[in-house]
């Protein structure tokens, strides 16, 4: 299972990306996994409002990378890095595209 991200400006798609569920732990930790995985339940619409969430989210796995290492999933799906690298890629994707409508699948 995964989580699917996409920024949408005029119904059409200008960022996607994917991430597999089993890094949620990690999120949760780190203060982001809502903005990523429900940003409908908490009122955010727009990458612009994903902005400020998300870079507190980047500050927080960057600030102790062996705090959210320790919650790679056993499995080897997923890990810190990588989940790293989707915050940062979707920061980029929200800054350049801030009026573009979220939309999840989850």
């Amino acid at each position: 299972m995964s989580l699917d991200v996409y920024l949408l400006e005029d119904s059409e798609r200008v960022y996607e990306r994917n991430i597999t569920h089993n890094v949620n732990k990690i999120a949760i930790e780190a203060g982001c996994y809502e903005p990523l995985w429900r940003p409908d339940e908490i009122g955010l619409s727009t990458a612009g409002e994903l902005i400020e969430p998300l870079e507190k989210g980047l500050e927080a796995l960057l600030a102790d990378p062996a705090r959210f290492e320790c919650l790679n999933p056993s499995n080897g799906w997923g890990s810190y890095g990588g989940l790293l690298a989707f915050v940062a890629c979707y920061l980029q994707g929200c800054r350049k595209h801030p009026g573009a409508l979220v939309e999840v699948s989850r």
